[in-house]
């Protein structure tokens, strides 16, 4: 279950990753910053908040434990 959970959110980034939604915006984010380039910002503050729980909750510790036992 974990497994399916986090590929479908890696595929959802995946997806979202390419914005082409935003590549004709002129507008500006408070003022200063390109929408796209706010996008960007926001897209890898949840990248690096997916990849942090995927590896809080779906490392693989019995490979650890298996390396560990090896020595």
């Amino acid at each position: 279950m974990k497994t399916a959970v986090i590929v479908i959110a890696f595929i959802i980034l995946a997806v979202l990753h390419q914005d082409t939604w935003n590549w004709d915006k002129a507008e500006l984010v408070f003022g200063f910053i390109p929408v796209g380039l706010g996008y960007h910002a926001v897209y890898s503050i949840v990248a690096a908040l997916f990849w942090a729980a995927v590896v809080k909750f779906a490392w693989p510790t019995r490979l650890e434990e298996w390396a560990d036992g090896a020595d």
